[in-house]
């Protein structure tokens, strides 16, 4: 039996948010533990030219819809990147979480072949279904969560390794 793009996407998706939601738990309970303000952990940057903590998570969020969205034709659920406090970015995560559960594995099978075409501020990028999944969609996912945990264990927050890649 292989292995289809759903098995190799959403899944992923779905443990990575599980993880990150606890990362972010322990960032709000570390800061409330040190008097730290929480805007302070949600607008904290590793460097002025990234997206903040809070436009990790959005960015997160869209590589993980997009999967079942551009291959799958799954209909898009729009968010509109206003999260603010760290409930708004566990309702975005949630709500992200609520469309994955909901994707049909059927609609995103037999579909490694066909074109997806990404269009950015750069032009355009055309990779075929298995080409964006494991080329693009899960690396970029990756980033932005990997992002996320790196503001905040840069901020202190005490996470680590096993933080990150949880618990099977």
């Amino acid at each position: 039996m292989s292995l289809s793009l759903y098995d190799v996407s959403v899944p992923a998706f779905l443990r990575g948010f599980a993880n990150l939601t606890e990362i972010l738990k322990k960032g709000e309970a570390f800061a409330d533990e040190k008097g730290i303000a929480h805007k302070e952990l949600l607008e904290a940057r590793l460097i002025e030219d990234m997206l903040p903590l809070t436009g990790q998570i959005q960015r997160a969020s869209d590589a993980a819809k997009f999967v079942p969205v551009r291959l799958g034709a799954a209909e898009n659920v729009s968010m509109a990147d206003e999260e603010a406090t760290f409930a708004d970015l566990h309702a975005r995560i949630d709500k992200t979480v609520a469309f994955l559960n909901a994707v049909v594995p059927t609609g995103m099978a037999d579909r490694e072949d066909i074109e997806v075409v990404l269009k950015t501020r750069s032009g355009e990028t055309v990779f075929t279904g298995k080409n964006y999944v494991l080329g693009f969609a899960l690396p970029n996912f990756y980033f932005h969560v990997t992002t996320a945990y790196a503001i905040l264990r840069h901020k202190g927050v005490p996470i680590g390794k096993m933080d990150y890649l949880g618990r099977p």
